[in-house]
């Protein structure tokens, strides 16, 4: 397996930013770790291994994209204001300066896609920007932002809480159309350390449900957890759905 590591400064943030490709060819996979996650954590915890045969065959290519959490959701004590900041010109450097980056052409569309925390962030960027992102896979993930910063308004944190800014938006804005033909799929656990995932999980369905909009939302059994070994084979069942759907021609 090909696999790139690039380090590259980022205006957005005035840092250093690390990033992990693999493979060199097939559908664009950006992946986000999970909550204080880095670039290398979907390889340590072998989502990279089994997801292998895609990379391999050439059907897929993975970018495991790095967080700033603990500055930002997880930094609980910290200014708010600062946080959610900060968090936004993160976003910024995902969209502006990273997806530039390892886009092959330039209207390329990409598979979004994470576990906890990383499917909080593929579900914000999906429906922030279904231009860049034409398929949603969302594993155990929590889709309002104030779980993380309760009772505190600020534009910015209505700007990346999905369930939020979906239930305001106006009916005839033009996302809802891209919406209903792109591909959404949130899965979570009904076991331990789930259970506020489903709820935000039962939240989104029920909320794409009245506005129309197409979703494949999977609950597994009471015996799957919020955990690695789960996300496993969740990752791998979903993915080859969705991969055998383009190969019947169902191609955003």
């Amino acid at each position: 397996m090909n696999i790139q590591y690039v380090k590259h400064y980022s205006h957005a943030l005035g840092r250093d930013m690390e990033y992990k490709v693999y493979g060199t060819s097939g559908r664009p996979v950006l992946v986000f770790p999970s909550q204080d996650g880095r670039f290398y954590d979907y390889q340590d915890f072998d989502m990279v291994g089994v997801l292998s045969g895609f990379i391999d065959s050439g059907r897929i290519r993975l970018i495991c994209a790095d967080s700033i959490d603990r500055e930002t959701w997880s930094d609980t004590w910290g200014d708010q204001t600062r946080r959610i900041e900060l968090h936004e010109r993160w976003y910024h450097y995902i969209v502006d300066e990273l997806i530039p980056q390892v886009r092959y052409r330039e209207n390329e569309t990409f598979i979004v896609t994470g576990c906890s925390m990383g499917g909080f962030h593929a579900g914000n960027f999906f429906f922030r920007r279904p231009d860049l992102f034409d398929t949603l896979l969302a594993l155990s993930g929590l889709y309002y932002a104030g779980y993380f910063f309760p009772n505190y308004t600020h534009p910015l944190v209505y700007e990346n809480s999905p369930y939020d800014f979906l239930r305001q938006m106006p009916a005839e804005h033009f996302y809802w159309d891209v919406y209903r033909h792109r591909r959404i799929i949130l899965c979570v656990g009904q076991g331990a350390w789930e259970d506020d995932l489903l709820a935000s999980t039962r939240q989104m369905d029920e909320l794409l449900r009245e506005k129309g909009v197409p979703a494949w939302v999977d609950y597994w059994g009471t015996d799957v957890a919020h955990d690695w070994a789960w996300w496993r084979r969740q990752i791998v069942y979903f993915m080859g759905h969705l991969l055998s759907e383009e190969n019947l021609g169902y191609v955003i």
